[in-house]
């Protein structure tokens, strides 16, 4: 079974607790700061669309990608009929021309669990950029990984979903293996169950560098969570701004 391919229609109602609104003024604010207020943008990992909405609202023609159809179908059906939504892996992602912005929120980058894969990401991103184009990304550290919730049970019951959500971190792999129970509430009080199995991969600030660097990329700044003050080392959430400066990559 894929990633997200039940999780996709309770996603929405479990991670109310993601302050979006307050992600995206902060990456909009760190694009104005770089000059871009408007133009064609995409988000890789959209998931439902919640970003996309904010960035369109804020004048952005977005650009959805993402492989999960579950997810893809949930957000056509709730974001602007003008946004594109392509299903593609963003390891492989593939647009018709340059964007002005690209963004990444939620961890989806912790899902490409092999460094040189990441890479490709990173070097797809820098090829689609407009010169000067802007890439703007989080990611789960393996501090958070390893002394967080890498052995931890998180669970939470509500009216008409629950959840039990199993860690387990490999120090060696710095992989951390989700196993994610969901029971949802349908009619005459039954439970209908799913599980799915979630793998991401910790990483630091110095090796997302070194990658944006290979890439062609140019590492701009790094801040704790989606706040306005400098990662550090035991931060659990970073956020990355990037920029593109020319496509051939310095290695």
């Amino acid at each position: 079974m894929g990633t997200y391919e039940n999780f996709a229609r309770v996603y929405d109602e479990l991670m109310d607790n993601v302050p979006y609104r307050e992600w995206g003024n902060f990456i909009l604010a760190r694009l104005k700061e770089e000059g871009i207020e408007g133009g064609l943008a995409l988000e890789l990992g959209c998931g439902t669309g919640k970003m996309m909405e904010i960035l369109g609202e804020a004048g952005f023609d977005m650009i959805g990608v993402d492989n999960s159809i579950d997810m893809l179908e949930i957000a056509r059906e709730k974001t602007s009929p003008s946004f594109l939504y392509l299903l593609q892996d963003m390891r492989e992602f593939e647009l018709y021309g340059t964007v002005k912005a690209i963004v990444s929120v939620c961890d989806s980058i912790n899902y490409i669990t092999d460094r040189e894969e990441l890479l490709k990401v990173f070097s797809l991103v820098n090829n689609y950029l407009d010169p000067g184009g802007i890439f703007i990304f989080d990611f789960n550290t393996d501090y958070k990984y390893r002394e967080m919730i890498g052995e931890e049970v998180i669970a939470e019951d509500r009216e008409d979903v629950s959840f039990i959500w199993f860690n387990e971190y490999d120090e060696e792999s710095h992989l951390n293996d989700i196993d994610l129970t969901v029971f949802v509430k349908e009619e005459n009080d039954l439970y209908r169950k799913f599980s799915e199995e979630h793998i991401q991969r910790g990483y630091e600030l110095p090796e997302i560098i070194k990658l944006l660097r290979k890439s062609g990329l140019k590492f701009l700044k790094a801040y704790e969570e989606y706040e306005d003050r400098p990662a550090g080392e035991e931060s659990e959430r970073i956020v990355v701004v990037a920029k593109e400066q020319g496509k051939a990559p310095d290695r």
